[in-house]
């Protein structure tokens, strides 16, 4: 080819993919400045899930959730002493493991120490009409045992916080990917126009790994489906706020100036991120107003705070939670609270004790309270962490004490309301809560049985991004049918 033939044929596919893009970006953002004709189409076909152009199409199935709270214990808390009671290892308590079981296994930090089991020190309780068993140190949530499926035969493939973390909000240990909130408001968008689709709140502290911003990243998605991360305070969301001496009458010319500009970059580079951005400015505008009357749960009743035990104007899991009602009420589709202070290597007896008596009772107050107000039925709740702890002993066991380490082979989860049945225990473990023995629930699994409640087949719900097609399960995950209503 001849140079002139040559810069003949570059300006043509330039000119295509240029042409290409505008399309595109313009129909991007009249998606995102009208957000309502989404889920008009969504209402109105009522079986949705989302092509990798994030265009809805019909389904096999209708939905039985519109939304997602997600109660997260970030740290790991320990199945054996809340949710899956072993009486062998009780037994075998101070004794060597059985090699069988531990030979040859990845066995995080307490490789080359003793392998001694460590039974519980709590003791269990069955609770409601189910008689799901429940440690001690949960009552409230066990008072609402009829109202969710305990699933005791989680696992997964990460053995340390980061990628366990990284796995159960995104599919996959390995960063970069977007979060399981991204991926719904992606393929669902809000019911509100006045506050984002994804929701982020966080509470706890402790010696777990720190919460990174990237759990709630939105990756190779527009960025406009990254999650929004709430704080108590005079300021719910940094920068959000006007500076002093601007008023709203100038912030609104500033965002029209902006968006006229960024508007004419559109149509000259056709760049979709540009729309994104546009809408972003714009949700900002409307959440001056919007958010502040959200936080403020000092209009809530007496009645229903100390339901709670929230205090206003303090950070807390209980605040939270209630907060995480507020927002499902108001259309929010996916509301993520992170709570640290689960990573119990030492010290475990008195440190799960205080975490549990901070979580316990707002979680319960949760599923009460949607319930009251008829919001269960069509609401998701979700109560779990990364991954388990180990049978075996870390740390020092003077005066009866234990600590656990991380175990990614076997872990409990529980899931409450939108079309999942109440009341029932799905899968189990081994006599030493070491090996899923029945029914096992791969993360993977988990993701596409919540996607599948939201009305979305997880092998359709795809985006191409360099050259591949992407999802939330990546190549796994079957939906847990079992525990469905």
């Amino acid at each position: 080819m001849n140079p002139p033939d040559s810069i003949a044929a570059l300006l043509t596919r330039r000119h295509f993919f240029n042409r290409s893009a505008r399309g595109i970006g313009t129909a991007a953002l009249a998606s995102l400045l009208n957000p309502s004709a989404v889920l008009q189409a969504a209402t109105a076909a009522a079986k949705i899930t989302a092509n990798s152009n994030g265009i809805l199409q019909p389904t096999p199935h209708a939905p039985k959730a519109k939304r997602v709270i997600y109660l997260f214990q970030s740290g790991a808390p320990s199945h054996l002493d809340l949710f899956d009671p072993k009486p062998k290892l009780i037994e075998m308590n101070g004794k060597p493991m059985p090699e069988s079981l531990t030979k040859g296994q990845r066995i995080a930090q307490l490789m080359g120490q003793p392998l001694n089991c460590v039974g519980s020190r709590f003791k269990f309780k069955r609770y409601g009409k189910s008689g799901t068993e429940i440690s001690e140190l949960l009552p409230h949530i066990g008072s609402v045992a009829d109202e969710f499926a305990l699933i005791r035969s989680m696992h997964t493939e990460a053995i340390n916080h980061d990628p366990g973390v990284t796995l159960m909000q995104t599919g996959h240990q390995q960063a970069g990917r977007p979060a399981m909130g991204s991926w719904v408001s992606y393929g669902l968008g809000s019911e509100n126009n006045q506050l984002p689709a994804f929701v982020v709140l966080s509470s706890g502290h402790g010696q777990d790994q720190p919460l990174l911003s990237r759990y709630w990243g939105s990756g190779f998605l527009p960025t406009n489906h990254q999650g929004v991360e709430f704080r108590s305070g005079a300021e719910p969301i940094l920068f959000v706020n006007n500076p002093q001496g601007i008023s709203p009458e100038i912030r609104r010319r500033l965002i029209d100036g902006t968006r006229e500009i960024n508007s004419e970059h559109l149509r000259t580079v056709g760049d979709p991120e540009i729309a994104t951005r546009i809408a972003s400015f714009e949700m900002a505008y409307r959440m001056q107003t919007s958010v502040p009357e959200l936080m403020d749960i000092s209009k809530e009743s007496g009645a229903v705070l100390d339901m709670y035990g929230a205090e206003p104007g303090k950070v807390s899991f209980a605040n939270n939670c209630l907060l995480a009602r507020r927002l499902a009420e108001r259309g929010v589709r996916f509301i993520q609270l992170y709570h640290r202070g689960w990573d119990h290597h030492n010290n475990l007896p008195a440190d799960i004790a205080k975490t549990s008596k901070v979580v316990d009772q707002p979680s319960a107050a949760l599923i009460r309270d949607l319930k009251q107000r008829g919001l269960l039925d069509d609401t998701l709740v979700v109560w779990g962490g990364e991954f388990g702890r180990t049978p075996m002993n870390q740390g020092d066991t003077a005066g009866g004490n234990y600590g656990r380490d991380h175990h990614m082979k076997a872990f409990s989860l529980w899931m409450a309301g939108g079309g999942v049945q109440g009341g029932m225990t799905y899968g189990s473990t081994d006599d030493f809560g070491y090996n899923t023995a029945a029914n096992p629930v791969h993360a993977n699994d988990f993701q596409a049985t919540l996607l599948h409640l939201l009305g979305i087949d997880h092998t359709r719900f795809t985006h191409r991004f360099q050259g591949r097609d992407y999802r939330l399960t990546d190549i796994g995950g079957e939906v847990v049918r079992s525990i469905l209503t």
